[in-house]
């Protein structure tokens, strides 16, 4: 193949799902020229796997995006058709928002905000070498012989590198949705000395809606007063869609173990590591065998067709018996299928080769997003695409690096977790993987990282502005409950009692009141004449500080502990080996990793705490 030089950029993106999109959107709204290549420019922000944003835990990540100038809750809002907000029945730390897109404009959203983005361009094109020179990145090279120099690389691959699709007996080498696959690039990657492993993910089968049978499921309507994604949003967005929920059957469940011979994730031919947390239906039927039936939701493609996938039936069965277990479950006995459920397979990089930073640490310039670095999930590949890209400006600048910590964002839980413990499966967020969620909630992201995107450059003043006001009108508000006193009255002991709360017989103030759990900030109304007029999003910051103020500050205590391991920074050239007291696992987890501070050498597997304890007198000497 004649080579030639194309262009040359600053940053190049290799893949335009939802980790490239942002990459490059962010390292383009920095200044940077930038290019983003994606094999086929119809699949730019393609939902293989579910068309929904958000969930438990991804929700956060969503809104801690949008606050630091991301793009993908905005394109939620814009192209989502039902939005329901998770646990509500549970406390604020566990809230998540969760949101049905129409594929196919959040799709053609995306592609139009990469191709109206200044400093980007964006280019079809399967890119099958990196090239390096005196260590560090310096090309990339398309199979059509066309060289693109760049200073900085980030790859965001998805599932396409060396991808593999399993339906049954049937494999094929090919990216999600019958996309060609892109396997010469493992080759480039393992010859400049990437870790590499290989990784499973799957997904449902879809069927076409005039096949299905809706009274015999349960509606799903979306929220009656939706919450957005975005805080820029101005309006509630409008629930134009319905989803179902049914149930499996015991009939699905013996179609199953009568075929277990048949299913590719047993038979021996997937080899990848699939996702604990979202394991196909076969996984399911294996790991929980006592388990009658389990839940499964029918919800729609988008507004312009008939297509419905079946949420929790991912599968790699055999497509009769696909169609089997489809037909034994309450209103898809008569469903069509459309596109049968597979499996994937796909290379991606051992996590703990990289810096926090997402870079890889044995080759300068070179950086990691998505699913490449082990994750799953679009909003995981979202908030590690805009790192990256955002990491990559900073350090060709001379700039210091973009790293959040676990105290500030689920983005720095995440992150930590994948370079500081790694994986050995497709990474998930989790509510449960932060030690800090009652402060890391989805409904004060705006709080917590708006100022850190004005820092780096994506947040305008204006709206840093518009956050600062807000805020300030919740600690306003709570002031003034605090020194507004209610007087004993016949109605407010009735309003106690039918609330099974004690009666306040001489009276108290509102803040007093509002603390109790079975009191609400709207039901204090009667009892306030002078309460000003708030935003709905201010009354509920002033009614979740006031609750659950002690607990709040209990967590504060516990990240200024935090703080101050991390204030204990551990030189990079540390020689492990020479550290008496350390044992021998320690010494090599540790020269492996090669963490930044004490915090960070706190949470490797194999390190405990009488290594910590050798590492501070270490550095005390």
């Amino acid at each position: 193949m004649q080579e030639f030089l194309a262009e040359k950029f600053d940053v190049a993106v290799i893949g335009a799902g939802h980790a490239g999109i942002e990459a490059a959107l962010a390292a383009a709204r920095l200044g940077a020229e930038t290019i983003v290549f994606t094999i086929n420019l119809d699949a730019v922000g393609n939902m293989p796997c579910n068309p929904a944003v958000g969930g438990t835990g991804k929700g956060h990540l969503v809104r801690e995006l949008d606050a630091l100038g991301g793009e993908m809750a905005r394109a939620a809002d814009r192209c989502c058709i039902q939005y329901r907000l998770l646990n509500r029945g549970k406390g604020p730390a566990v809230w998540s928002l969760r949101a049905q897109a129409d594929r196919r404009r959040y799709q053609g959203y995306m592609k139009r905000a990469l191709e109206r983005q200044k400093h980007l361009t964006v280019r079809q094109g399967e890119v099958t070498e990196i090239r390096a020179e005196n260590g560090a990145v310096s090309a990339v090279v398309l199979a059509t012989g066309a060289v693109f120099e760049a200073k900085a690389v980030i790859l965001a691959t998805g599932t396409y590198l060396s991808g593999r699709t399993v339906v049954g007996e049937w494999v094929e080498d090919s990216g999600p949705d019958g996309m060609h696959a892109a396997a010469r690039l493992t080759d480039s990657l393992k010859k400049l000395g990437l870790p590499l492993r290989r990784f499973k993910t799957g997904t449902p089968p879809r069927v076409h809606a005039g096949t299905v049978d809706f009274d015999e499921m349960e509606l799903q309507p979306g929220d009656r007063l939706p919450v957005p994604f975005s805080y820029s949003t101005a309006s509630p967005p409008e629930n134009k869609a319905v989803c179902w929920l049914t149930w499996t059957t015991e009939e699905t469940r013996r179609i199953v173990r009568e075929n277990l011979d048949r299913a590719p994730m047993y038979s021996g031919l997937i080899e990848g590591v699939g996702p604990r947390y979202c394991p196909s239906f076969e996984t399911k039927i294996v790991r929980f065998p006592d388990k009658l039936r389990h839940q499964l939701f029918v919800e729609p493609m988008g507004l312009d067709t008939e297509e419905l996938y079946i949420q929790g039936f991912s599968s790699s069965m055999p497509e009769e018996v696909q169609v089997r277990m489809l037909r034994s479950v309450p209103g898809l006995r008569r469903a069509v299928i459309t596109r049968p459920a597979y499996a994937i397979e796909y290379d991606c990089i051992d996590p703990l080769a990289l810096a926090p930073t997402l870079e890889v640490k044995a080759l300068p310039g070179l950086y990691g997003a998505g699913q490449f670095n082990g994750s799953s999930g679009y909003e995981e590949a979202a908030v590690q695409g805009f790192c990256a890209g955002v990491n990559a400006v900073r350090k060709l600048r001379g700039q210091s690096p973009f790293v959040l910590s676990r105290s500030e964002a689920y983005i720095g839980t995440l992150i930590d977790d994948l370079v500081t413990k790694g994986t050995e499966e497709p990474y998930r967020i989790m509510t449960s993987r932060s030690e800090y969620r009652l402060l890391l909630r989805q409904d004060n992201a705006d709080l917590r990282l708006t100022k850190r995107g004005h820092e780096i450059g994506l947040v305008s003043e204006e709206r840093l502005r518009a956050v600062e006001e807000k805020y300030a009108a919740v600690e306003a508000e709570i002031r003034r409950l605090t020194h507004t006193g209610v007087a004993p009255s016949p109605a407010l002991s009735a309003f106690l009692a039918e609330r099974g709360t004690g009666d306040a017989a001489d009276g108290c103030s509102l803040i007093a009141l509002l603390r109790r759990p079975q009191v609400h900030y709207e039901e204090l109304a009667p009892f306030d004449p002078g309460r000003p007029d708030l935003p709905p999003d201010v009354r509920e910051q002033v009614e979740i500080s006031v609750k659950y103020e002690g607990y709040i500050q209990r967590q504060q205590r516990q990240v200024e502990e935090f703080r101050k391991m991390e204030s204990h920074k551990l030189p990079p050239g540390l020689d492990y080996s020479a550290i008496q007291g350390l044992r021998l696992e320690a010494r090599e987890k540790l020269a492996a990793v090669r963490p930044l501070d004490l915090g960070q050498a706190s949470r490797i597997s194999g390190v405990s705490p009488a290594d910590i304890a050798a590492l501070m007198i270490y550095l005390e000497r």
